[in-house]
């Protein structure tokens, strides 16, 4: 590649808030490379139905709606480059993206990597997504109505998700090592006033029972040592997710959980440099907040480089 070309705009990954910020930047006139070293999408694309993202009254698959957004952007003028990048050096100028298709340079940068949920550890967890094990409540809590979950963990967002669930579920069972949940206070009442939310304390799962589905799991007290099985219909895990935020480790401010640090603007400790979507710290992490994000960060970064701040 030509390593004087300098593009106005590289997006590091090419979920929903990098081919959002694409297509904005496109649009703009901006000249836009994604970087994104898997397929467009991200953790959306491996969504086998989404229906809370608006526009789809049959809801979409998240693989479809990524080409689609990718395409979108690309009719813009959008570049992409399937590339894993290595090193970064932000503070440059222009700034610097080391990947393993070679070096690009950007004035801007949106950094969109995202995040993973983090697992469980538990045989057959990964053979079983979609097939009773899930990681989002506001993803897929639709297809358990009427049925018996349980939500593995106990801080804010397994808090939320058995909320949530629990008006969708006939029964709850909420999953936790401790004997108190994590969460803060104000979900507590809630959690404890539902009369199909029941509570597993001191204890983990052990073990994934199934033939080709989920068909319950095995629990072992953490005190006592005592097993016992529970039949349920789904799994829902939230014990975490993990930031893609390796790269910027000892660039970008980070929080206690290490996420970018970044308020609505997207804008980040370093100008010229945003954070979009799942990466950055936020109170919700869905589609249509990183599609947000992405456009937000386009509307800061015209100003940057128009000589703002």
């Amino acid at each position: 590649m030509d390593k004087k070309h300098v593009y106005d705009m590289v997006i590091v990954g090419g979920g929903p808030g990098g081919y959002t910020a694409a297509l904005y930047a496109a649009r703009a006139g901006l000249d836009t490379l994604v970087l994104e070293k898997l397929s467009a999408g991200g953790q959306m694309a491996q969504t086998h139905q989404i229906d809370n993202y608006p526009g789809f009254e049959d809801g979409v698959d998240g693989f479809s709606l990524a080409e689609k957004m990718q395409k979108q952007a690309e009719r813009f003028g959008a570049k992409s480059e399937y590339a894993e990048v290595s090193r970064l050096d932000l503070n440059a100028d222009p700034k610097v993206l080391e990947t393993s298709e070679g070096i690009f340079y950007g004035k801007t940068v949106v950094f969109a990597a995202g995040a993973t949920p983090r697992e469980l550890g538990v045989a057959k967890e990964a053979e079983l997504v979609g097939r009773g094990i899930a990681y989002c409540a506001a993803c897929d809590g639709m297809f358990y109505r009427g049925k018996t979950v349980v939500v593995v963990g106990g801080g804010n967002s397994a808090a939320a998700d058995a909320l949530l669930l629990s008006r969708i579920a006939k029964k709850v069972i909420l999953v936790h090592r401790r004997d108190t949940l994590r969460a803060t206070k104000i979900y507590h009442q809630p959690l404890m006033s539902r009369e199909n939310i029941e509570f597993c304390w001191n204890s983990t799962v052990t073990e994934l029972l199934h033939d080709d589905k989920l068909t319950g799991v095995r629990l072992k007290n953490v005190l006592t040592g005592e097993e016992n099985t529970i039949e349920c219909d789904g799994v829902f895990i939230s014990v975490g997710r993990k930031p893609a935020t390796d790269l910027v480790k000892g660039q970008l401010e980070l929080d206690r959980s290490g996420y970018v640090v970044a308020d609505e603007t997207t804008k980040t400790t370093i100008p010229g440099v945003y954070a979009v979507g799942d990466v950055r710290t936020k109170l919700l992490r869905q589609v249509v907040t990183a599609t947000a994000d992405g456009a937000v960060a386009v509307h800061m970064a015209e100003e940057y480089l128009a000589g703002g701040a």
